[in-house]
């Protein structure tokens, strides 16, 4: 089974051009350095639109059959923040240690991490995974939650993700 990630950077700017694409960039490294097995990445940079974004994770989901997807942005308290409300409304179970623990690791660096919103939730056999969109707080947020990925997609009968050991310890627990 092909190892499909999706990567989301969501962006007004970026989307524009007006702004590089950093934050999208940053978590195919992230991944990059954590993930052992082959991968593909199925890729997009939009505006901070909540029915492109459904429309964009659905479509990495269900049609791209992408095991994990992983946005940047559009996590904060501003008018155009939409991600969490997107990745809500296209999910059927959300998993809000997720978001839990990043805001943990983040108030260990900033105050506002209060004002973050992340998140993250099951779309049938897909992990969706809000990040912001700061690519020194994506490098931060995804070395608290990676550990618990690879177990997440084997128990939604994903493909098997071999990691890096020098980089990121994920767990697996022992088999009774």
């Amino acid at each position: 089974m092909t190892i499909r990630i999706g990567i989301i950077n969501v962006s007004d700017r970026a989307s524009k051009g007006i702004y590089e694409d950093i934050p999208g960039k940053a978590i195919v490294e992230v991944l990059t350095e954590y993930i052992k097995s082959p991968w593909e990445k199925e890729y997009a940079v939009i505006p901070d639109e909540q029915a492109l974004i459904e429309q964009t994770l659905i479509d990495m989901a269900d049609n791209r059959n992408c095991c994990l997807i992983v946005t940047s942005g559009g996590t904060g308290p501003a008018v155009r923040d939409v991600t969490p409300e997107a990745t809500e409304a296209v999910c059927q179970k959300i998993l809000p240690g997720f978001g839990e623990l990043m805001r943990a690791k983040s108030l260990t660096y900033v105050p506002t991490a209060i004002l973050s919103r992340q998140t993250a939730g099951i779309r049938n056999r897909s992990l969706i995974v809000n990040l912001p969109g700061k690519p020194k707080s994506i490098r931060q947020c995804l070395e608290v939650v990676f550990p618990a990925i690879p177990y997440c997609i084997d128990l939604l009968e994903g493909p098997f993700i071999e990691c890096n050991d020098e980089a990121v310890k994920v767990f697996r627990p022992q088999s009774v």
